[in-house]
């Protein structure tokens, strides 16, 4: 069987590149915390946003798709579920929403895991949800001539308990290792877990909820506010690249953590980034709404729609955002390109 072992992360040497995405990830961290403390009511207006985009995200990285307008009348549960594949987004919701609502107060436990599983898929009228595979289950991919190929061979299903209550032994024990870093040792785990491929079904899904739930419990929550889910999808290749590589050897206790974890890392400092983008205007006071639109279309290096300015300040409504660029159009200090309907702004 595996053996799980995390206390190499004491000592791993990593890239110098690799180091460097940790420290900017602490340092915009930091950042965060300022900003919500400075501007609550926007941050409230993202968290609404970023769940609707992690529901749809994790779901479409299975291809599990619906419109964005079903998506969000799901998410704001205005709507029933109409199918199959909107039971799946559903539960998702739920699940997301224990994590968000409850992460404080639920530990990383083998219980906490199957109730999680439970619920993802209660919707669904699956029989198996909350309970590991009974069967064995390999993963394929269609090739382009059609054909089929064995991409991975997960832990047989009658080793599967014993191997998910090895792997959370070990996180327990790394994770009151002060010499370990939570944010190398929580892709390790994630990385494991999809090796295990404890499930029938849902496996990826879990995987993310799983990857948030370790997140915020070690003060790591800009999800909620940018869609970390989103952003796999949206680099869904290099995600699947970096699996495979890190999952050579794994059976033999020989595979290589690393592509993955950067990968994982990556994904983490773009949500960071996207979050800090809207706010790349602002110094360390507080400014006004009208300051923080004018700022954004004075520094923008390449034209800005006003769809775009409302996307980075979801607090701020379009009647503002209309007032201030026609105010900054009457005063010479922004021109326009582009027809009234496509229109966008630079700075004169």
């Amino acid at each position: 069987m595996r053996r799980f072992d995390y206390m190499f992360l004491r000592g791993l040497k990593v890239p110098t590149s690799f180091l460097g995405l940790t420290n900017k990830i602490y340092e915009l961290r930091l950042v965060e915390e300022e900003k919500k403390r400075m501007y609550p009511d926007m941050f409230t207006q993202l968290q609404k946003i970023a769940v609707v985009q992690s529901v749809k995200g994790s779901n479409a990285i299975e291809g599990i798709i619906t419109t964005d307008k079903r998506i969000e009348e799901i998410v704001n549960q205005s709507s029933a579920p109409l199918n199959h594949s909107e039971r799946e987004i559903a539960g998702y919701r739920d699940a997301l929403n224990l994590i968000h609502n409850e992460f404080a107060d639920i530990d990383c436990n083998e219980e906490m895991i199957l109730g999680l599983h439970r619920i993802l898929l209660s919707q669904t009228g699956l029989e198996y949800g909350g309970q590991y595979k009974k069967e064995d289950n390999a993963i394929y991919e269609r090739m382009t001539d059609g054909t089929l190929r064995l991409r991975w061979n997960p832990v047989p299903a009658t080793e599967t308990e014993a191997a998910m209550q090895q792997m959370l032994l070990a996180y327990y024990e790394a994770r009151c290792d002060a010499g370990v870093d939570q944010l190398l040792l929580i892709p390790c785990v994630i990385l494991d877990f999809l090796c295990i491929h404890p499930f029938q079904d849902g496996n990826g899904r879990m995987s993310r909820l799983i990857s948030l739930l370790l997140l915020y419990k070690n003060d790591f929550d800009i999800s909620k506010y940018v869609s970390f889910e989103q952003q796999i999808n949206e680099m869904k290749d290099e995600y699947y690249e970096a699996l495979r590589r890190s999952s050579i050897g794994w059976h033999e206790n020989n595979n290589d953590y690393i592509p993955f974890m950067e990968n994982f890392l990556l994904s983490l400092f773009l949500c960071y980034k996207e979050l800090d983008k809207r706010f790349a205007t602002l110094g360390s006071r507080k400014v006004s709404k009208k300051e923080r639109v004018e700022k954004a279309l004075l520094n923008a290096f390449l034209p800005i729609s006003k769809k775009e300015i409302c996307q980075l300040f979801p607090d701020i409504s379009v009647t503002t955002v209309e007032s201030v660029i026609s105010s900054m159009l009457k005063d010479g200090k922004i021109k326009k390109i582009g027809s009234t309907r496509d229109a966008k702004y630079i700075k004169s």
